[in-house]
């Protein structure tokens, strides 16, 4: 291969491995609920 090709190439996987390297920080959030959560009923007996 002549030499501006492989120079090309090189170029191009050095660009692929820099896009892929940077690390993207995703948004952290948080999800209130505007409804409290309820317990669970517990077991009381049969006749209760």
């Amino acid at each position: 291969m002549s030499k501006s090709i492989k120079l090309l190439a090189m170029f191009g996987f050095v660009a692929v491995v820099a896009a892929c390297a940077r690390e993207q920080q995703a948004e952290e959030f948080v999800v209130v609920d505007p409804e409290p959560i309820s317990v669970e009923p517990t077991y009381t007996g049969k006749y209760k």
